[in-house]
């Protein structure tokens, strides 16, 4: 017979007390502490010999290219690493509606392989008119189960013998072996780890969707990004089209790549060329505007900068930013006016980062002063012009990572001129586009009006 215990589980964190407390040790949130039922088998079976690995010397070990499969959706490629590996388990989370099931779905319908879509959120009535929705083209291998039972989960996948797996989400499975409710800690671990060992041992790529908490985390123990193989961040603003898949973890590829997608009637669209969109076409050119070239993972890609400066109504000038660090403008901020000379303390100043993008490139810093000065002085910046540099405490310009990549991509696009710091060492070759190399902020606004 199997001997029951129980514990405590931070629902927050997941870190397991011997007894309640109002307070978790661990992340410090308040009454977070639940009672669940551990079953433990009582009688533990020493491992056998047979079983028992040797020691061997890594000069030894044959190594082999994984085995990938590629997805219709070059962005997930490129994020993945080239595609997803054989008896791989990866873990996709975001915000609610953000489009995590829209993907996996237009992922099941125009995959040609043997797909079991699992859901333990919707009907099968409400994916089947989703999935008319997304695409005309269907796969008709393609097969849908409604559960929230693991073990009715896994004895289907073995009588089905899928190519792949879905399921969505793992929030919302229960298995019988552990006496909780769904989404308890004690659940999403048991049922993680019966999904991995059925997909190694069956040599099954399996996706699972994960629900994130208020702090952005993906809910449950904080094991579970552990024990999987990849972990995919699906981010973006809800009220902006643009949706950004980001790997926070990957054992099979790099995690610096990016996908970008644009959330539209039919579903997710690939975006494959991100700077023409970002970039807002004007009939006139206003002060406050400008074009930084950044660099998200190994993918350059320009988006613009907007500011607005004018003189605070209120005692206390407002300091407001969307899409950028709202500390490193401040820092920006009083870079301008301890080092420049440019009285800005007495002033409202509000960033803006168009098309809904977050990024924390410091090569903006210089297209944020850019737009900041443009504004305060009421001069355009020429829409031929974009930048690319960091800003030190002392009001240098800093060199950046991988500059001959930003300037390709701003010569690609037509631009006339890039701004960037005169310590980047460039390759001795003739670029189509003009470097301006400036060293100082004064040096940089002389040369920008």
């Amino acid at each position: 017979m199997a001997k029951l215990r129980t514990a405590y589980f931070c629902q927050n964190c997941g870190a397991q007390y011997s007894q309640w407390m109002g307070q978790c040790k661990s992340c410090g949130q308040w009454n977070t502490l639940v009672e669940e039922v551990i079953e433990k088998p009582s009688n533990r079976s020493l491992p056998s010999a047979r079983s028992k690995q040797h020691v061997i010397n890594i000069i030894e070990v044959e190594t082999s290219e994984e085995p990938r499969i590629k997805t219709p959706s070059e962005e997930l490629n490129r994020v993945l690493g080239g595609g997803i590996v054989l008896g791989s388990v990866t873990l996709i989370g975001g915000e609610p509606g953000i489009g995590k099931s829209t993907l996996l779905l237009q992922l099941a319908l125009k995959m040609k392989k043997k797909i079991f879509y699992v859901s333990g959120e919707e009907s099968a009535s409400q994916i089947k008119m989703r999935a008319d929705r997304l695409t005309e083209i269907q796969n008709p291998n393609c097969f849908l189960y409604t559960e929230t039972s693991l073990e009715k989960i896994l004895q289907e996948a073995k009588k089905l013998d899928p190519d792949f797996i879905i399921i969505d989400s793992i929030q919302t499975l229960q298995s019988q072996l552990i006496e909780s409710s769904p989404g308890t800690v004690s659940q999403i671990r048991e049922c993680s780890n019966e999904i991995i060992k059925y997909a190694k041992e069956n040599n099954t790529p399996v996706f699972l969707v994960g629900h994130i908490t208020k702090d952005g985390q993906i809910a449950g123990p904080k094991v579970l990004e552990h024990m999987v193989d990849v972990v995919l961040n699906f981010d973006g603003d809800r009220n902006h089209l643009f949706r950004l898949l980001r790997a926070n973890k990957n054992r099979f590829g790099s995690t610096a790549e990016i996908g970008i997608y644009e959330m539209v009637s039919q579903g997710l669209k690939e975006i494959k060329n991100p700077s023409e969109i970002l970039i807002t076409k004007k009939s006139e050119e206003l002060s406050g505007n400008s074009v930084a070239v950044t660099l998200e993972g190994n993918r350059p890609m320009l988006l613009e900068i907007q500011a607005l400066v004018s003189t605070a109504v209120y005692g206390t000038p407002q300091r407001s930013s969307t899409g950028f660090d709202a500390k490193r403008l401040n820092m920006l901020l009083a870079v301008l006016e301890k080092r420049a000379g440019f009285q800005l303390g007495a002033k409202d100043v509000f960033l803006n980062i168009t098309g809904g993008i977050k990024t924390d490139d410091p090569a903006l810093d210089l297209a944020v002063v850019a737009s900041i000065l443009s504004s305060n002085e009421d001069i355009a910046v020429s829409e031929h012009y974009c930048f690319a540099g960091e800003i030190g405490l002392s009001g240098e310009i800093r060199p950046i990572a991988q500059a001959e990549q930003r300037i390709t991509e701003a010569e690609k696009l037509g631009y006339e001129k890039i701004f960037i710091s005169n310590l980047n060492k460039l390759p001795k070759k003739k670029f189509g586009i003009k470097i301006e190399e400036v060293s100082k902020i004064e040096d940089f606004h002389e040369r920008l009006f």
